[in-house]
């Protein structure tokens, strides 16, 4: 049995197909992230009618400093601060840095990312950080957030949809961050991804779909959703030499501990 952990719902997605077909496929327990005021609602309507199989993450992500709306970080983190106590949520997510396109607003980026840090660490929940292209910020700010952090060690957070190497898997471990992987690790081109996918410990390794995005071999070019994370699974199984039920068991119970979900 595997928990995604990191899924994204849209208002209209068709919500009891896809939880339909992830049961099918072992998928006994989805975090919805949001984001965005959308994805935001989404997971919190998916955590509040199905509590058993989802659980919601909530928060402002990067694409809103990029979009220039992130001009009153407090007033954004109100917001998310006022989503908290919603039946369900167990992190502050999806948050982070993006330099791909938007370089320009890095400061905007790290205002907004800051901001939502420090409500986690107020509130002692976990944050669903990403980043992409910009290892060394995100890194000195996980680093800060470690050193003022209170809470239970294990429950700092995690950096989703992992594309980076050995090197900086080994740093985000030592700060103390789980890691997960999504669909990409299976790609054709990700052999530097897999290379760190065998070396991060088995206590900091988590899976994920980052559904609708990123659909692992063999269903690139579709949707992705999550009764395709048995492909993630599988792709992790080979790389570290065990069996597919191990990577079950050691995720499942990491995403446990991490998002203190029961059951």
């Amino acid at each position: 049995m595997f928990v995604d952990t990191h899924m994204h719902l849209e208002p209209g997605d068709d919500v009891a197909g896809l939880s339909s077909r992830a049961i099918g496929a072992g998928v006994q327990h989805m975090v919805a992230v949001g984001g965005s005021d959308t994805m935001n609602s989404a997971a919190l309507a998916a955590a509040s009618e199905q509590p058993k199989l989802f659980s919601a993450t909530v928060a402002f992500d990067r694409h809103v400093a990029e979009t220039g709306g992130a001009g009153d970080v407090p007033a954004l983190v109100e917001r998310v601060r006022a989503m908290l106590d919603a039946p369900g949520v167990v992190a502050v997510g999806e948050i982070g840095l993006d330099y791909h396109y938007s370089p320009e607003t890095a400061n905007e980026q790290q205002a907004l990312l800051g901001g939502q840090l420090e409500l986690a660490r107020e509130r002692g929940l976990p944050v669903v950080v990403h980043s992409r292209e910009a290892e060394a910020d995100t890194l000195s700010m996980l680093r800060a957030q470690r050193r003022a952090w209170q809470h239970e060690y294990e429950r700092l957070g995690v950096l989703h949809c992992f594309t980076g190497n050995a090197d900086m898997a080994k740093e985000l471990v030592a700060i103390g961050l789980f890691i997960s992987f999504s669909g990409i690790v299976t790609f054709r081109n990700a052999d530097s991804l897999r290379e760190a996918a065998a070396v991060v410990p088995d206590e900091w390794l988590l899976i994920e779909t980052d559904t609708p995005y990123l659909a692992p071999v063999p269903h690139r070019g579709k949707p992705n959703e999550p009764a395709y994370l048995s492909e993630v699974a599988k792709c992790l199984a080979d790389v570290r030499g065990v069996s597919v039920e191990q990577i079950a068991e050691v995720t499942t119970a990491n995403a446990k501990r991490l998002f203190h979900i029961h059951g």
